[in-house]
């Protein structure tokens, strides 16, 4: 089995100064405007084949249409040629970075509203319009300006009135005061905490011309860009690049028991990921489902990977061959690891052994939605491969492809081709494959559908932690995040899941060592090329102002450029990032089971920002879903709930909470599927859980119908003397209503709460 890697987790404090390459302004992305770099065979690898084989094309706003041709679509990072570079005047005259003189200088906003580091912002950077302060005077034009003004119009009262008159028509074209070309407000991006992402970054704002801020900025930013994890919480509007809570979510420990979980219902749907133990809690199972094995086939040898739940890098990563070589001296119980099964026969390319980091942007939360890049990276071992023996077991140039690992080895080779060299692009490997007649269009749907339904397994704890960092009703960013999807292709082309990494390396250079000790930062046009474009692409998408300027076309008006002055989006290329949820949502909704449970798990934890839920909020659960009868007493829940969570407590690992000795999420997870199982027997599980929620989630629809009645006067309170304000009961000598019997207002209110409205 192949070992997830994190080549991208980036070491705390480094300065961002140091990261920028020197004459980054006005550099032409790599790969632009050269023909000959084109790979030949594109049509086999691009979009065509990231339509899943069989999965509907139902198109969303904002997607390609399905089975695009590659005519329409530029290969990754590379541009146009004759586009105008990003920062460029539009005649092509000025300096990169340089504003147009009709502009705006920088650094003409109210000092009172910014702070003074933003002065120590590059000059190349774009400036918003000046903040006019409220009742104040309007901000002066520059000299140079008024002088023009009073040329053109001359001292008098007629020239006043031109003045007047030309106003009015700048603002109803919707320019700024003054003289000055019109021009939209700037997207602001805090990149103070980019950390190895900064260059990429940089990059990107500069080709959207969106104002960054290295510094920090005072007043509230558009987008902020983290380079770690989600860890400021004085953040209180805009959008931040992580979620709560995915450094936890997409652990080993964390991510093989999400996955085990959806095994149990649906086996044949994720048998993509590698059979999985837990150490040390299931060193025992391990060892004898191991032997088991054995003994039912005796000429299975079979190797597994070790690989501690915190390790990054391939720190701490080995093989072994029998359940006896686990190393348990200190480290295991202190360093809890995951055991897996190895994957003996990938498919090799030079007789190396290689894996695919692909990224995955996740949009948001509620509603799910999920793009694909369409280029990737393939980083190869540096030894030739032979499926493991006792011998070569410990040779990890052979074994594992982790990019930090390999880097240090003699043969690693840095190229600037994307073909060759110990990292190249995934689709020049899979133009190579089809070339030798491979369906690459079914390879693509493959692993579509894997990013799919792992991001799936993943969504439940994820809205755990969402909702206990970021309540809902109260102030708070909304949250997207690039995923790294490590992938191993075996020989039939059958995808693999490694690894999630929260925290992909979007590191666009490497260390050269010049001499011992001595080194040096040297740009990789492979990891421009492709890690440029999914930053820049994801900023696209996110955009904040593109909802604005839509509501400002849908309302009649209509902002157009100056003559000659183009627009940021005609100078880049088409998107590189695919949609494929909810694009392909109904392929795959039945899956979503565990979000329905995590769904009532939030509903009943009672205390907002917590991510356990306690005794009493599981029996109001039981309660109000009418769970319990004779056979099943609220002892009898107590019970339940007692032993399981204290299983889950004894074995929990670097939870939010771990002081809180609530149930956590996949404690309920486990005690839903035992009710499950009680209350529907002789059914498959699959089935078992879907009706005791469909069960659930209609109790809990006619109570809080109920409730709604109650709560509008509709309903006949107990004890009430007639006239003081209850509704009427029924007429004397009328027949006695029925118990259960529902009102005709309660009936359609407990409809019109199924069905949503």
């Amino acid at each position: 089995m192949e070992p997830a890697e994190t080549e991208g987790i980036e070491p705390a404090g480094m300065g961002n100064e140091e990261m920028e390459p020197a004459e980054t302004e006005g550099i032409e992305p790599a790969g632009t405007g050269t023909e000959g770099m084109e790979q030949t065979g594109t049509e086999a690898m691009e979009p065509a084949g990231l339509e899943p084989a069989g999965l509907g094309t139902t198109e969303t706003e904002g997607t390609e249409p399905a089975g695009m041709g590659t005519e329409a679509i530029e290969p990754v990072g590379l541009g146009t040629e004759g586009i105008e570079q990003a920062g460029m005047g539009t005649e092509g005259m000025e300096p990169a970075g340089l504003e147009p003189p009709e502009m705006e200088p920088a650094g003409l906003e109210p000092p009172e509203m910014e702070p003074a580091r933003e002065a120590e912002e590059p000059p190349g950077s774009p400036a918003l319009p000046a903040e006019a302060l409220q009742g104040g005077p309007p901000a002066a034009a520059p000299s140079g300006e008024r002088e023009r003004e009073r040329g053109r119009c001359g001292p008098g009262p007629q020239g006043s009135a031109g003045r007047a008159a030309r106003g009015r028509a700048r603002r109803a074209s919707g320019r700024r005061s003054g003289g000055e070309r019109s021009r939209r407000p700037g997207v602001t991006v805090d990149s103070s905490k980019a950390k190895t992402s900064l260059e990429a970054l940089k990059i990107s704002l500069r080709q959207l011309r969106w104002k960054e801020f290295p510094f920090g900025r005072r007043l509230p930013c558009d987008i902020y860009w983290h380079g770690v994890s989600f860890h400021d919480n004085n953040i209180f509007s805009g959008q931040v690049n992580k979620f709560p809570g995915m450094m936890e979510t997409v652990r080993k420990i964390t991510l093989s028991r999400a996955m085990r979980t959806m095994q149990d219902l649906f086996p044949l749907e994720y048998n993509f990921y590698p059979r999985s133990w837990i150490l040390p809690e299931e060193l025992p199972l391990f060892v004898a489902e191991v032997q088991m094995m054995k003994d039912s086939n005796p000429s299975w040898k079979p190797t597994f990977i070790v690989k501690p739940d915190g390790g990054c890098q391939g720190d701490g990563i080995y093989l072994i061959k029998d359940p006896s070589d686990i190393r348990l001296t200190g480290s295991i119980p202190s360093r809890p690891a995951v055991v897996q099964e190895y994957i003996c026969k990938p498919l090799l390319v030079d007789k190396l052994k290689f894996d695919i980091r692909l990224y995955v942007l996740l949009k948001s939360l509620e509603p799910l939605e999920i793009y694909i890049a369409k280029d990737g990276l393939s980083r190869f071992c540096t030894e030739p491969y032979q499926e493991p023996t006792l011998k070569n077991l410990h040779q990890v140039f052979m074994h594992l492809t982790n990019y930090s690992l390999n880097i240090h080895s003699g043969n690693f080779i840095h190229s600037e081709s994307v073909n060759t060299g110990s990292k190249r692009t995934f689709s020049s490997i899979l133009c190579r494959l089809s070339s030798r007649g491979a369906d690459v269009k079914k390879l693509w749907s493959d692993i579509i559908s894997l990013v799919i339904k792992t991001i799936i397994a993943l969504t439940p704890e994820l809205k755990v932690y969402y909702q206990s960092d970021i309540p809902a009703g109260k102030p708070g960013p909304t949250c997207f995040q690039i995923l790294g999807f490590d992938i191993l292709l075996m020989k039939n082309l059958k995808p693999v899941l490694l690894e999630v990494n929260a925290n992909p390396s979007m590191r666009i250079e490497h260390e050269q060592e010049l001499s011992p000790g001595v080194f040096e930062n040297v740009p990789s046009p492979v990891d421009e090329e492709v890690k440029v474009a999914v930053i820049r692409d994801t900023l696209r998408l996110v955009d904040p102002q593109k909802k604005k300027r839509k509501d400002t076309q849908c309302q009649g008006v209509e902002q157009a450029p100056e003559a000659g002055e183009e627009a940021p989006e005609a100078a880049l290329p088409s998107l590189c990032l695919k949609q494929v949820f909810p694009k392909y949502a109904k392929h795959f909704s039945y899956l979503r089971l565990v979000d329905r449970v995590a769904a009532l798990f939030i509903r009943f934890l009672g205390v907002k920002g917590t991510t356990k839920l306690g005794p009493t909020g599981f029996r109001t659960f039981i309660r109000n879903c009418k769970l319990s009868n004779s056979n099943f007493s609220m002892a009898a829940v107590d019970i339940l709930y007692i032993d399981i969570t204290r299983r889950w407590n004894s074995m929990g690992i670097d939870h939010k909470e771990s002081g809180n000795p609530g149930m956590c999420l996949q404690a309920f997870v486990e005690a839903f599927f035992c009710l499950a199982q009680r209350k529907y027997k002789s059914r498959p599980l699959h089935d078992q859980v879907s009706s005791l929620i469909e069960l659930c989630e209609c109790r809990l629809s006619a109570l809080r119908g109920e409730r709604l009645v109650w709560g509008c006067g509709l309903g006949r309170r107990r004890g009430a003397a007639p006239g003081a304000g209850s509704a009427p009961g029924p007429a004397a000598g009328s027949p006695p209503q029925p118990r259960g019997h529902k009102s005709p207002q309660l009936r359609a209110l407990m409809c019109r709460d199924r069905s949503g409205s």
